[in-house]
């Protein structure tokens, strides 16, 4: 949690440091240079790496992918159902692989830049499928997220942040700490 709160930190002073609109090239400071942040549905999917914080772990650090389908409300708000898996992680005994389905909600804070901080919360159903002796288990998947999302075209935007997943089924948790980058395409 103490890694979340730094990452969030950042993006706030970062805000201010950002260039203004009227200091980008001419394409960019044109309203069809920037993401189209009116209301619409976009398509998302990030690829990364994920950290598992469980005890047992010999192999802590996987793979971590989604996929998904969101509504942009207006500027500031949206809303995604998200499709995430993470997997191979070494515990002791065998193998865990995690995947989870996810309802997010996200404010944008907008400003004169092309890059737009962010921060959201997603609730949803995870599961846990272990391999030589570790256990299958499911049950309520909570997530948080922080990051910066790039404005590269009126409907295309580059996503880099942070996201805290855990799985609270019974008897086990599995608290992931993941860095992504994906890409979101509005339509």
């Amino acid at each position: 949690m103490k890694y979340f709160l730094s990452i969030l930190l950042a993006g706030f002073v970062l805000v201010p440091l950002q260039a203004k609109a009227g200091d980008a090239p001419a394409s960019m400071a044109q309203s069809p240079g920037a993401f189209d942040n009116s209301s619409g549905i976009y398509l998302r999917g990030d690829i990364g790496a994920s950290y598992l914080n469980w005890g047992s772990a010999t192999t802590p650090w996987a793979y971590v992918g989604d996929a998904g389908i969101g509504y942009q409300f207006n500027p500031n708000f949206r809303t995604d159902l998200t499709y995430d898996m993470s997997g191979n992680y070494g515990v002791n005994p065998g193998t865990l692989s995690t995947s989870m389905v996810l309802i997010n909600g996200y404010y944008d804070f907008r400003n004169d830049s092309a890059f737009t901080p962010y921060v959201g919360v997603g609730a949803g159903y995870g599961w846990e499928y272990g391999n030589g002796g570790a256990t299958n288990a499911s049950g309520l998947a909570l997530g948080a997220a922080a990051g910066v999302s790039y404005d590269m075209t009126r409907n295309l935007a580059l996503d880099v942040g942070y996201r805290f997943h855990d799985i609270l089924a019974s008897g086990q948790q599995t608290p992931e700490h993941q860095i992504a980058v994906g890409l979101r395409v509005k339509f």
